[in-house]
């Protein structure tokens, strides 16, 4: 029998500017996605394979407003998806920052 997955199994740098008492995994999983996607370990990439799965990282990760590029890389090899699809890469295209050449 499993586990239940709670935020105490994640890496505790993830969530420093969070509050873990009110913190609820299926009320706030787009932002727990995103900070794993983002910053986490691989420990941290399978837990939210195991609580969500695949299909919903997926479509998480399509609606993330902003994503690091290496990100967005991986999960579109991942996933099988062109770039263009992702609101981040959108999000980029949209608001350039012309000091980052």
């Amino acid at each position: 029998m499993k586990k239940e997955i709670t935020i105490d199994d994640f890496s505790p740098h993830l969530f420093w500017d969070v509050d873990l008492d009110r913190f609820d995994l299926q009320i706030h999983k787009a932002h727990l996605v995103q900070k794993v996607l983002e910053y986490g370990l691989i420990s941290d990439w399978n837990l939210i394979k195991d609580l969500y799965g695949l299909d919903q990282i997926k479509d998480i990760s399509i609606k993330i407003r902003s994503l690091d590029a290496v990100t967005l890389s991986y999960l579109s090899a991942l996933f099988n998806i062109d770039k263009t699809e992702f609101r981040c890469y959108k999000h980029r295209q949209l608001y350039p920052t012309y000091w980052n050449f």
